[in-house]
């Protein structure tokens, strides 16, 4: 199911004296915030005024918040952007949770997590058994959000709970 807003990262610690804010980014890298011009903050939508990366994170300033004590009284908040911002083609992890999931036409469950390897995902399933399915070509089909689908090809060993 497409969200209308995915969580981004937290604010983990403000920078400088301007109101700057050091974001953890919870995507592949802190490359990924960089193209937002909006984000949203406990409910409340902001313009980014920069965005760049160091090291590991994202330092952060957003139009309205211009000093340091307006930066840490968001401290520890969740960043979200607006999914409808980002790219059509790219799903995100949040968005499959609950996508039902077939095998040769037969419903076997929906999934119930994303594990975050170093290799590629792996999609956990359950149903009547449980599978943890690698989210590569091989295995995934398709996948239709909008019919809240993903089509799958089972092999032996992805079947967790097997006698």
């Amino acid at each position: 199911m497409r969200l209308d807003f995915l969580q981004a990262g937290e604010i983990v610690s403000i920078h400088g004296l301007r109101g700057d804010m050091k974001v953890l980014p919870w995507s592949d890298g802190p490359d990924f915030l960089l193209p937002f011009r909006r984000v949203r903050i406990d409910g409340r939508e902001y313009a980014v005024e920069n965005c760049r990366v160091q090291k590991t994170c994202n330092l952060l300033k957003l139009k309205g918040v211009d000093t340091p004590e307006a930066a840490q009284a968001l401290r520890g908040k969740t960043v979200e952007i607006f999914r409808e911002d980002a790219d059509k083609d790219v799903i995100f992890a949040a968005e499959l949770e609950g996508v039902e999931v077939y095998a040769a036409g037969r419903m076997i469950g929906s999934i119930s997590e994303v594990l975050d390897y170093p290799g590629n995902s792996v999609y956990v399933v359950k149903g009547e058994r449980s599978y943890m399915i690698p989210a590569v070509k091989e295995f995934i089909l398709s996948t239709n959000l909008a019919e809240n689908r993903m089509e799958v090809k089972l092999i032996e060993g992805m079947e967790i709970d097997a006698d």
